[in-house]
């Protein structure tokens, strides 16, 4: 990271399990190295409007982002480290490659759909892994989590 001294992870941030999972990480190794954690939250306007044709109003949205961000800020706080929290609008995708300039690191979930649809979807993690300009760490959901693949041998 040029310009600054300080070790910087990147969190994007959306609700979901995996994206906590993210952020747990980041606040350990930031703990680990002396770092800072910035978590993001990025909104941006549907492409679609409702069936009459009304325009979306960019405060529910911006409000819903600020919410999301702000519970999750919450639960980390006071772990011993500095973390900062940011609201974006734009694609969740682009907001990240572009904080990654200034980053060591980016954590993201590998699935959006948390609290708030569409802040952080599939292809996120992908296009941030394919250009960001530091290296992204990409947090799947648990084999725990998913349902079992095998033989069921139950009589």
């Amino acid at each position: 990271m040029a310009g600054n001294e300080s070790y910087r992870i990147v969190v994007g941030v959306d609700g979901s399990e995996q994206s906590r999972a993210a952020m747990d990480w980041a606040v350990e190794e930031a703990k680990a190295r002396g770092g800072e954690v910035l978590a993001i939250t990025a909104w941006h306007f549907p492409y679609v409007t409702d069936a009459l044709g009304q325009a979306w109003d960019y405060q529910v949205f911006q409000t819903d982002a600020q919410s999301i961000l702000d519970e999750e800020l919450a639960r980390v706080r006071g772990r011993g480290v500095q973390i900062s929290g940011r609201i974006v609008q734009g694609s969740a995708a682009s907001v990240l490659v572009e904080a990654s300039r200034d980053a060591d690191f980016v954590a993201v979930g590998s699935r959006g759909h948390g609290g708030f649809a569409g802040l952080l979807l599939g292809s996120v993690s992908t296009q941030a892994v394919h250009h960001a300009h530091c290296p992204v760490l990409v947090f799947r959901e648990s084999s725990a989590d998913q349902p079992g693949r095998g033989t069921d041998t139950a009589d």
